[in-house]
């Protein structure tokens, strides 16, 4: 199990929950072995988280609120996304499934899942087509992540 007990993992997850609030991402990082901390925040988008995960050496959490529908019916839409770069050890690879579930009992809104482990992988169209899939419904009008 990891430490996810630092009160400012919950503050920047209920910040993103928020839709008044212009943050629409978290991001946790490793502070030594096992705790997790917040790593950063942001209102630019999955544009701007993406900058952020590219970390070939890091095992990343985030949270990112995106913004799905038409003009008259828009709903924010919460995706949760681990990173563990190409360049992290074996041991601390195998950690990452593990501790997910630590910072799952912090993040617990989440609409779909992705990992990362290259910036290749890091794709916005898939993220949102992804969460279109799982309104119910197809809202392709708009793909805003804000």
């Amino acid at each position: 199990m990891a430490d996810v007990s630092s009160p400012e993992l919950k503050a920047a997850y209920d910040e993103v929950l928020l839709d008044s609030s212009e943050t629409n991402w978290c991001l946790f990082k490793y502070e030594g072995k096992n705790k997790i901390v917040l790593a950063g925040k942001g209102s630019g988008g999955f544009a701007e988280l993406a900058q952020e995960l590219d970390q070939p050496e890091e095992r990343l959490y985030a949270y990112l609120r995106v913004t799905s529908g038409d003009e008259e019916s828009k709903r924010s839409k919460f995706a949760f996304i681990s990173w563990c770069g190409d360049k992290v050890g074996p041991l601390a690879k195998a950690n990452v499934s593990v501790h997910k579930a630590s910072v799952k009992q912090v993040i617990k809104n989440i609409g779909v899942e992705f990992h990362y482990t290259t910036k290749e992988d890091i794709d916005e169209e898939e993220l949102m087509t992804k969460i279109r899939k799982s309104s119910g419904a197809d809202y392709s009008g708009n793909k805003s992540t804000n």
